[in-house]
């Protein structure tokens, strides 16, 4: 997995995975929520995302109040998530 970020954008490429995947994001977007009240997150190829990944997402919006919104080019992975009923929750649109 690979992470880019911009300032108000983190582009996540390749699966999510492991916990060291999960450490990654969680250091970039705790970084980033410090001066940031909304950001988009890019999920470009991923087919999956950890519940650790899922629980922090919403951490981020229900205690820290950071609006989201999520960009994912996989069509299974938004499948996952409107099954989840967390579509809504983190503003999902296609890549």
């Amino acid at each position: 997995m690979d992470l880019n970020a911009t300032s108000d954008t983190l582009s996540i490429s390749g699966n999510i995975k492991s916990i060291n995947d999960f450490q990654d994001i969680k250091n970039k977007l705790d970084s980033m929520k410090t001066t940031k009240k909304n950001i988009v997150i890019i999920i470009n190829d991923s087919i999956s995302i950890t519940s650790s990944v899922i629980g922090y997402f919403n951490k981020l919006i229900l205690k820290d109040k950071i609006t989201l919104r999520m960009k994912i080019g996989n069509a299974e992975l938004i499948e996952l998530l409107d099954d989840l009923h967390l579509s809504k929750t983190f503003n999902v649109s296609k890549l």
